[in-house]
């Protein structure tokens, strides 16, 4: 008898121990929907999960042309068959009832429902009358983190040598664009350094504004395994809020939101300062050693601790933590990405590695995280903000060598400038020079910072929105025309996980009605535009997802981002496999750096490099002259006070965040049952001391304000920093009755009403956690409780006060031990 769990109460299900060294032992996690059996499944059809950036594989069940459930895949490498609860339930919305069937266009004001040839020839109709009056800079393309390769590779084709703009940006700019940039800024290139397997071999792992239990929970599920077996490592947390993994740390520090480079220049400094360097890795393979060592020379744990608000005790247990580690693996993610001086904070991250020689061996690696499925893929395929393939558009022999694949005049694709990034797109767009903005697969009226402005740009007359989607989100209400999308499952394609796994996922079931895949829709724009090459040849010659990986492959050969020793056939059979894979390493790539630095040299590298303070980009002869040889750049940064802080008319600090059971702006998971029963509306978190300070209680429904906006919810005391307020920024309109937004004298919901426009000056992220708020009390609950789930960091700092959350029947799914899976494909 298999047992089964609730998923929803116990999310990270039963524990597989396993020790240092070994593999992780596979457990197999399941759910169908109710009155189906196993034996009823007629197809399982191969996927990976398309609601985080683990890239979990996954097998689809489909009875009758429906889905019907899902299982994991044991022999996957990265999840070896686990699942988590966006995984095992999120793939129910689908089948919502408000899917998009048909186009939409705007009639007088309304958007009324239409036919595939009418939208598509107002778009391109559009896009002509801007060429010829304006130029290809007056249209801008604003894509996802959810499409698949092929599409993005299509997109960027389409738009950089078609169109022949530069306004192309994925939302993966909110999200892990620091993640790119600081990859860059040390290794002169992207590529994310190590490995999940990392996580079986690592004695200390140090998880930096990172809370993996609730983004990426099935590593989660890998690290609380080891924690129970022989050799568990030792767990340093740099994280404002009381998550899990904070629950299990040896060391967490909470530092004072916007504090991160002045709490890692003192780990800096108490690592050089007890000589726990890697001298001779330092010589043979970085620059910029002593700069370092030069700047945090001051930056004492005492120092620190004035500044973070972490005492210095803590700081140099931290620090002692990561100097004796055997074995070091660290992981970033978006309490550093979206934070004051961001790309600063996470490159000394890598610098911390540098320094102590921990790289390209097993257990030794930094994971600049993602927080989208295919993050990835935009940044490889171009479609973010760089050039496809990691080229470098500052160097002219890169733009040439992309010219040749797309056979056309270098001249053709614009590098005049830096690629232009979302935040100054939609700036633009406010001062009229972008005419028409192209949003496919994000919902920017929710997810971009200062929504008032956001909506008051997307409503202007003279701007024409087009939105490919597969709902009528807030954003889609602003549309011109609504393009209705065929999403995962519905769809065949590959995307790359957070740490470089390519996986392929197969269409199981047809979308409803008239949608189309993303890729159908850029190819019939394409065609209908007539994009030629340099012969008058079509530019995009491919015409099914297939014949676009192809064509990827020959713009990544020779590439770090090489897939040229992949097919679909190979990876329908292997399941997930880590670029590069090429003749060099036909069975793919665990680690990268394990001989040296690779792709740092002046002329095969990404990026000159930027100014960590400023943003300015470094010219060649900048870069030459400070890393010849093409080493690993350790880059010092000083600590600077964030751009807005606490006053009296706002005493709180404001970060906004994550939590386990919904993804981005609950398109999907909040028409998941069970999913958007954990977390079914808006919540705001305290601290007990301020709780207490302010006369407040659990359930309170308070309005939170900032000098932009302000939104309600129900108040959960939790153990969060003092003077910390903290707001889930996934909830929006869209099952509201103010559809779009809140008018404005109404407060609204969605935590992005109040934060700031603001980003990093290297990778041009928003600064979602930078914000200064005020809290007043709306209503009394009168024994209400914050809707608000007790099994993550929002767990009450009272926990008899609140009722526990449970996923009640419709929420448990079954796990298969080890034994039952020990052949290839997961079949019994």
């Amino acid at each position: 008898m298999e047992p089964s769990i609730d998923r929803i109460g116990d999310p990270w299900g039963s524990r597989v121990p396993h020790g240092r060294h070994k593999e992780w032992p596979a457990r197999v996690d399941t759910f169908l929907s109710e009155g189906v059996d196993p034996s009823m499944v007629q197809e399982w059809v191969q996927a990976a999960s398309i609601l985080h950036s683990d890239g979990d594989a996954m097998d689809i069940a489909v009875v009758d042309g429906r889905m019907v459930g899902v299982r994991g895949r044991a022999t996957d490498r990265v999840n070896r068959g686990r699942l988590g609860p966006k995984d095992l339930f999120g793939w129910q919305a689908n089948a919502s009832a408000d899917r998009l069937t048909r186009p939409l266009v705007r009639e007088n004001g309304r958007l009324v429902e239409s036919d595939w040839d009418t939208a598509l020839s107002r778009v391109v109709a559009r896009s002509h009358e801007l060429l010829d009056e304006r130029g290809p800079g007056s249209l801008g393309f604003y894509t996802s983190g959810q499409l698949f390769l092929e599409e993005y590779y299509t997109l960027a084709v389409l738009a950089r040598a078609g169109i022949g703009t530069n306004h192309l940006d994925g939302n993966t700019r909110l999200c892990t664009s620091t993640a790119a940039e600081a990859l860059k800024e040390s290794f002169g290139c992207d590529g994310q350094p190590g490995s999940y397997d990392d996580i079986d071999h690592a004695d200390v792992i140090a998880l930096f504004g990172h809370n993996i239990a609730e983004t990426q929970p099935v590593q989660w599920m890998r690290i609380l395994d080891r924690l129970e077996g022989s050799e568990p490592p030792r767990l340093l947390c740099v994280d404002p809020r009381p998550t899990q993994v904070a629950r299990r740390a040896a060391v967490h520090l909470a530092p004072r939101i916007g504090t991160n480079v002045a709490l890692l220049n003192a780990l800096l400094h108490e690592i050089i300062r007890t000589d726990r360097v890697d001298h001779a890795y330092i010589e043979a393979n970085t620059v910029g050693y002593e700069e370092l060592a030069a700047g945090v020379k001051d930056c004492t744990p005492g120092w620190a601790a004035s500044i973070c608000d972490v005492p210095a005790s803590r700081i140099r247990e931290a620090a002692d933590l990561l100097g004796t580690a055997d074995r070091l693996l660290s992981t970033v993610l978006q309490g550093f990405y979206q934070s004051h001086q961001a790309t600063a904070a996470a490159v000394q991250v890598n610098n911390l590695h540098l320094i102590r020689g921990m790289l390209g061996l097993p257990g030794a690696g930094v994971l600049q995280m993602n927080g989208q499925p295919t993050a990835q893929n935009t940044r490889e395929c171009g479609a973010n903000g760089d050039l496809p393939g990691f080229r470098n558009w500052q160097n002219d022999a890169h733009v040439a060598d992309l010219a040749a694949v797309w056979n056309v005049e270098p001249s053709t694709i614009p590098h005049y400038a830096p690629p232009t990034h979302a935040m100054q797109m939609f700036r633009y767009a406010e001062q009229g020079s972008i005419r028409m903005l192209w949003i496919s697969g994000t919902n920017p009226a929710v997810s971009l910072p200062e929504l008032a402005r956001v909506r008051s740009i997307l409503a202007q007359e003279r701007l024409f929105v087009v939105v490919q989607d597969l709902y009528l989100t807030e954003t889609a209400r602003f549309a011109d025309v609504v393009l209705p999308a065929a999403t995962w499952g519905e769809k065949t394609g590959t995307f790359t996980n957070a740490d470089r796994t390519v996986h392929l996922t197969a269409k199981a079931v047809d979308p409803p009605g008239e949608a189309k895949p993303d890729l159908g829709i850029f190819l019939d724009y394409a065609a209908r535009m007539d994009f030629r090459d340099k012969d008058g040849e079509p530019l995009i010659p491919w015409h099914d997802p297939e014949s676009a990986f192809e064509a990827w492959k020959r713009c990544s050969a020779g590439r770090p981002c090489d897939y040229t020793g992949l097919t679909y056939a190979k990876l329908r059979e292997t399941g997930g496999i880590q670029w590069p894979v090429n003749r060099q390493a036909p069975n793919g790539t665990a680690r990268l750096y394990t001989d040296g630095i690779s792709w740092a040299r002046p002329d095969v590298c990404e990026t000159y490099g930027k100014d960590l303070t400023t943003g300015a980009a470094d010219s060649e002869a900048d870069y030459r002259s400070l890393n010849p040889e093409g080493k690993a750049m350790i880059k010092a940064a000083g600590y600077l006070p964030a751009h807005e802080g606490p006053d009296e008319q706002f005493p709180f600090h404001l970060t906004t965040g994550r939590t386990l059971y919904h993804f981005h702006t609950r398109t999907k998971t909040g028409r998941a049952p069970q999913l958007n029963k954990a977390a079914p509306e808006v919540w705001v978190e305290m601290s007990p001391t301020d709780a207490l300070a302010h006369h407040l209680a659990e359930g309170d429904l308070v309005e939170v304000r900032s000098p932009r906006g302000a939104l309600r919810g129900r108040l959960r005391v939790t153990g969060i920093r003092p003077g910390l307020l903290f707001v889930p920024f996934h909830y929006g309109y869209w099952d509201t009755p103010a559809g779009s937004g809140p008018d404005a004298t109404t407060a609204g919901r969605a935590a992005n009403e109040t934060i700031i426009t603001d980003w990093d000056p290297a990778s041009k992220q928003p600064l979602f956690k930078t914000a200064a708020a005020s809290l007043t009390l709306v209503r009394r609950g009168d024994g209400e409780q914050a809707p608000a789930p007790t099994t993550t960091a929002s767990a009450p700092a009272d926990p008899a006060a609140v009722q526990a959350t449970v996923g009640g029947p419709d929420a448990f799914a079954s796990q298969t031990p080890d034994t039952a899976w020990d052949v290839p494909g997961g079949e019994r």
